[in-house]
C-alpha cells in the first residue's frame, strides 16, 4: 500500500534524529531534549492541527510542557549523559506527575492531597487510594546515603513518611462521615489492601457488632490504659504477637542446618512455611540479587574444587582455570551492566586470592567433599526428628582429621552467636560428619571449623577460624537440638514470633504474615 509505505516513511523520518541520538554513547542533555520534543510534535501533526499544537493542549499538556522545561532548564548543569539511559531518566521525571483538570469541577467537590485534607473540613471525606504503596507510599531508600549516614546527619528515616501519612489518615478518619475506597486491581494485578484499611476491618469483625465499634464503656477501658502503659505493654505482647500452636502430627519432623538456626530464632517462620506450607515467590524478571551473585560463587568454587581435587597439587593455571569456570557460571548474567561492572570484577579477584590460598594448603589435604550433603537422625518423644545439611567443602587433613569451611560473601556470625547456639549451621555439620552422615565422608574427628569470607573487595578474603573447640561445639549442637525437638513435640509449645528481639533474624519472609510491625514497638521490640 503506497499511502501506508509513505506514513511509515515520514514515521522514520521523524524518529531518526532522535533515535541516533539515543543510540549514541553518549550526547548532551539538552540535545537529546530538543531532538525528543522535535520527534513527538512531528508525530503528534495531523492534517488539522500543527504538531506542538497537539502535543501541548490542555491539562496534561500542560503538565508535560512544564516536566520538559525544567529538563531543558537542567541540562546544562547535568551535563553528558548516555542514550540509553534518557528513557528512563524522563520516566523518571515524569512518573511522579499529577495531571488534575483545571475546571469544568463541581463548586461543591474538592480533590485534596493528604496535607491539603490536614488543613481544610468537610462533611464528607472520600478516602482513596488505600492500598500498600499509595497510602501509605513504600518507605524508599535514599539513592545517595545509608540509613545510618541518615542518621548521624540528624536527618529523619525513610518510615517518617509512613508515620506521616498514618497522622493524615486518623485526622481525615475522624470527618462526620468517611467513605474508604480502594483499588482491588492496578493495571491489572492484584493489589493489598493499607495496613490501615485491614486493621480497621478486623477490629470491627471482632467486636459483637460485625456493623459497627464496640460499645463507649469499651473507650472508657482503653482511656485507662493509657494510664497503665506497662500493663498496655504487657497485654499487646500477650495478644498481638502470634503464638500458633498447631497439633504435633502438622509439625516438621525433618529440618536442614539453617532452618534450625531459624526455628531459634523466629519460631513462627517455621509455622509458617512447614506447616501452612507458604513459600515466598521470586519476583517475575528480577535482577540477580546478592543470594543469587552467592550460589554462583559457590558453584564455580565447587566445579574447581572437583576438577582440581586434594591431594594433586594445583595447576599452574589455577586462576585462569577457576576464571574460565567462572564465566561458565555466570554467562547466564554476565551481559547485564551490573554483573559485569561490580560483581564480575570482585570475582576475578576472589579468584586470584582463593587459587594463592588453595595452593598453599594443598600439602597438608588429602582429600575434598563440595557440596556434600549429610542427614542424622535423633531420637525425640514424638518420633524420630531428621536435620540434614549441605556441607560447602569438607577438607580431611594427612592425620585422618576434618576441616569444615562455610563459603559467605556476607559477613561470617560473631563468634559468641556460634558459642550461644543461635549460629549452629557449622556445629550442626560436624555433629554430621563425626556420626558419618555425609555421603562418601567417612566418619572422624572434625579439628576445626573455619568461615572464608569472600569479599571480592578490601579484603579481597579472609579466613576465620572459630577460636572455639569442634568436639564441645558437637555436643552442645547434639544436647540442645534434643532440648529444641522435645519442646516442640510438646503440643503447647507456641511457635511465637521472634520470642527474643535481640536474637531475631535480620530478614524474613514471613514479617508481615506475622504483624511485625503492628506489634513490635508495642510490646517493646525493636522491629
Amino acid at each position: 500500500d503506497p499511502r501506508a509505505r509513505d506514513t511509515v516513511a515520514a514515521f522514520a523520518d521523524a524518529m531518526r534524529p532522535f533515535a541516533e541520538a539515543v543510540a549514541a554513547p553518549t550526547a548532551e542533555l539538552g540535545d537529546l531534549v530538543a531532538r525528543h520534543i522535535a520527534a513527538a510534535e512531528a508525530l503528534a501533526r495531523d492534517d488539522d492541527a500543527d504538531g506542538a499544537q497537539r502535543l501541548w493542549a490542555g491539562a496534561a499538556g500542560t503538565a508535560a510542557a512544564d516536566v520538559v522545561a525544567e529538563l531543558r532548564d537542567a541540562a546544562d548543569a547535568l551535563g553528558p549523559v548516555e542514550g540509553a539511559a534518557y528513557a528512563a531518566l524522563f520516566e523518571a521525571l515524569i512518573a511522579g506527575r499529577v495531571v488534575r483538570p483545571a475546571y469544568g469541577l463541581h463548586p461543591r467537590l474538592h480533590i485534596w492531597g493528604p496535607l491539603e485534607a490536614r488543613l481544610q473540613h468537610a462533611d464528607v471525606l472520600i478516602l482513596g487510594g488505600l492500598n500498600e504503596g499509595s497510602w501509605p507510599p513504600e518507605a524508599a531508600a535514599s539513592p545517595w546515603m545509608s540509613r545510618p549516614m541518615m542518621a548521624a546527619f540528624g536527618l529523619p528515616s525513610p518510615e517518617r513518611r509512613i508515620g506521616l501519612s498514618a497522622h493524615d489518615f486518623v485526622q481525615a478518619f475522624a470527618a462526620p462521615r468517611v467513605y474508604l475506597t480502594r483499588a482491588e486491581r492496578v493495571d491489572g494485578s492484584p493489589t493489598v489492601p493499607s495496613r490501615w484499611l485491614m486493621r480497621i476491618a478486623n477490629l470491627v469483625r471482632g467486636t459483637e457488632h460485625a456493623d459497627g465499634f464496640a460499645d463507649p464503656e469499651d473507650w472508657s477501658a482503653w482511656q485507662a490504659l493509657l494510664d497503665r502503659p506497662a500493663e498496655s505493654a504487657a497485654r499487646a505482647r500477650a495478644e498481638l504477637r502470634p503464638r500458633p500452636c498447631p497439633p504435633v502430627a502438622a509439625r516438621p519432623r525433618e529440618l536442614s542446618a539453617t532452618r534450625i538456626e531459624t526455628w531459634m530464632r523466629d519460631p513462627y517462620a517455621i509455622y509458617a512455611e512447614f506447616v501452612l506450607g507458604l513459600r515466598a515467590l521470586d519476583p517475575l524478571d528480577a535482577d540477580p540479587s546478592r543470594a543469587d551473585y552467592g550460589t554462583f560463587i559457590h558453584a564455580a568454587l565447587e566445579r574447581f574444587i572437583r576438577r582440581h581435587p586434594p591431594p594433586a597439587p594445583l595447576p599452574a593455571e589455577a586462576e585462569a582455570s577457576l576464571l574460565a569456570l567462572g564465566r561458565e557460571t555466570f554467562a547466564a548474567v554476565l551481559d547485564r551492566p551490573g554483573i559485569r561492572a561490580f560483581w564480575w570484577p570482585r570475582f576475578a579477584r576472589i579468584a586470584r586470592w582463593f587459587a594463592a590460598e588453595e595452593g598453599e594448603r594443598r600439602a597438608g589435604l588429602a582429600a575434598s567433599a563440595t557440596e556434600a550433603k549429610g542427614r542424622l537422625e535423633l531420637p525425640g518423644p514424638a518420633g524420630p526428628f531428621a536435620v540434614r545439611a549441605t556441607a560447602d567443602r569438607i577438607d580431611r587433613d594427612n592425620d585422618g582429621r576434618l576441616v569444615i569451611l562455610d563459603y559467605k560473601t556476607g559477613a561470617p556470625p560473631k563468634t559468641d552467636e556460634v558459642a550461644a547456639g543461635f549460629a549452629p549451621q557449622l556445629p550442626i555439620e560436624a555433629m554430621i560428619a563425626e556420626a558419618g552422615g555425609f555421603a562418601d565422608v567417612p566418619a572422624a574427628l572434625v579439628a576445626r571449623l573455619e568461615y572464608w569470607r569472600l569479599k571480592g573487595g578490601d579484603p579481597v578474603g579472609e579466613i576465620k577460624v572459630l577460636p572455639l573447640d569442634p568436639g564441645r561445639l558437637v555436643a552442645e549442637a547434639r544436647e540442645g537440638l534434643a532440648r529444641l525437638v522435645a519442646a516442640f513435640d510438646d503440643p503447647a509449645t507456641p511457635y511465637e514470633a521472634r520470642p527474643r528481639p535481640d536474637r531475631a533474624p535480620r530478614f524474613s519472609d514471613y514479617e508481615h504474615l506475622a504483624r511485625v510491625k503492628e506489634w513490635a514497638d508495642i510490646a517493646g521490640d525493636d522491629a
